[in-house]
């Protein structure tokens, strides 16, 4: 189950800026990879400190260093030195619990995404925060581990210098970044529709009490894909169509895909949670029509032995003078009677198709 809020209650009283990280300790060492690309040669690095890390900005090509691991507030100030980042952005960079977006610096942009991924073992939705720094000439990510990373694809195309990541400047390759997020997106629907799927075909076999924590639990794993997709949509439409001098114009029309994507995601989102919420009803409405039956059955009982329990009671006054209790056919005809009187009951019954 994905945590919907993180504490922030060690930042509290401290003034703007300030470096507390705020969230889980998911790596116990941080870990910092450093990629330097030009058209014909890319270089790979991993580094455990940000001297280490460091690489002059002026050279040519692009530099892209990811950090994986933000609990080490000394190594994110050190890195943040080096390329003159605002403690503001230091600061959203530590709070994991950020709501993503887009901020302009004006020599560098500050994107704030959420990457997540399935965890097959529970059939949960795993949340961690992504924070993009675009400058001229370099990509900084941050990130809070390493085993939910899918910006390998990205890695591999830049090994193997396919596609326009070495050709292109530092924009593509932020671009590259989150386009590979929101792809992520699309296997987080894939699994979720199998679940939706699964269950549908359990609600409409028959309805069982585990099935509605199934459904609470799907629509809470798509309201929390939907807070995370939503902005997602605004960040990415920010970029496409602001007027910010480190995004060139062919790397806009990608965005423009990549906006496209952000709103087939919502589509489906939504999708799903008008599935889920007809789910919710259609199991109410079982189970109400399961406790109708019920109390058609009970009323149906009811109303036969109503006219029985009328003529047993009558007969059973112990009055001295009663013509039938000296008769000897009394009690075989009193059955009758009665078996008659549910019999007709019964045929009228099934006449009105009320059974």
């Amino acid at each position: 189950m994905p945590k919907y809020a993180k504490d922030v209650s060690r930042t509290l009283g401290l003034p703007p800026g300030s470096l507390v990280h705020i969230g889980e300790q998911k790596l116990e060492t941080p870990l910092i990879t450093i990629f330097s690309c030009d058209v014909d040669h890319c270089a790979e690095k991993i580094a455990s400190t940000a001297a280490d890390a460091f690489v002059p900005t002026d050279r040519p090509g692009v530099l892209w260093i990811n950090v994986d691991g933000l609990h080490d507030t000394e190594l994110i100030a050190r890195i943040g030195q080096q390329f003159h980042l605002h403690p503001l952005v230091l600061e959203d960079i530590l709070n994991t619990d950020q709501r993503p977006k887009l901020e302009d610096y004006e020599s560098y942009l500050l994107v704030v995404l959420k990457m997540l991924t399935w965890d097959e073992k529970s059939s949960e939705i795993l949340a961690e925060q992504v924070s993009l720094v675009l400058g001229k000439g370099f990509v900084l990510s941050f990130q809070e581990e390493k085993g939910s990373d899918v910006f390998n694809p990205v890695r591999e195309a830049l090994r193997a210098g396919k596609g326009r990541l070495r050709k292109s400047e530092a924009d593509f390759l932020a671009y590259s970044l989150m386009d590979a997020v929101v792809d992520n997106y699309f296997v987080i629907m894939e699994r979720l529709g199998d679940n939706i799927e699964e269950l549908e075909d359990e609600l409409v076999t028959g309805v069982q009490p585990q099935v509605l924590r199934q459904v609470h639990q799907l629509r809470r794993e798509n309201i929390f894909l939907r807070k995370s997709v939503w902005p997602m949509r605004e960040v990415v439409g920010g970029l496409e169509r602001g007027e910010f001098p480190l995004m060139n114009h062919g790397t806009r029309i990608y965005l423009r895909d990549l906006y496209d994507h952000t709103i087939q995601v919502m589509d489906t989102v939504e999708t799903f949670r008008d599935m889920l919420g007809g789910m919710l009803d259609l199991y109410l409405s079982s189970v109400s029509f399961r406790l109708n039956q019920v109390m058609k059955v009970l009323t149906i009982i009811a109303t036969i032995f109503i006219p029985l329990t009328f003529l047993a009671g009558l007969w059973g006054m112990n009055f001295h003078f009663m013509p039938e209790l000296r008769q000897a056919w009394g009690y075989p005809a009193a059955l009758l009677l009665m078996a008659v009187i549910a019999g007709w009951m019964l045929y009228l019954f099934k006449k009105n198709k009320w059974i």
